[in-house]
């Protein structure tokens, strides 16, 4: 249950700053929780969840409200290369980076509520 953008035109690290937020949460909470951050990579992040946990359901008879994130993976893409003249007829190179978004959900398992145990007096 997983979802993958690629060529993201925004650097790994300014991603990488708004996948901490998220990274272990609810589904539901994360796009909640993104919807209202003010950073340009929340969107692109939002869209890769929502794709996942629609992967989950959709392909994997999932329910919604069981999933959460267990990891989210940012990675550098391909770097576009540019340049700027400057003076006496020199150049000074512009990086574009991009990056990758996988996005990896799992299940939460309820676990049985364990009975309490009794303690006996020592007599």
């Amino acid at each position: 249950m997983r979802s993958i953008r690629r060529h993201l035109r925004i650097s790994s690290k300014k991603v990488n700053l708004v996948a901490d937020l998220v990274r272990g949460k609810p589904v539901e909470a994360a796009i909640n929780f993104l919807r209202f951050t003010p950073k340009r990579s929340a969107k692109p992040l939002m869209e890769a969840i929502k794709s996942a946990s629609a992967n989950a359901v959709q392909n994997f008879k999932q329910q919604q409200k069981d999933l959460y994130i267990s990891k989210i993976i940012i990675n550098e893409g391909a770097t576009l290369k540019r340049h700027r003249p400057v003076s006496r007829g020199r150049t000074h190179p512009i990086r574009k980076r991009t990056s990758h978004i996988t996005v990896e959900l799992g299940v939460q398992t309820k676990s049985p509520k364990t009975a309490k145990k009794t303690l006996n007096p020592k007599s």
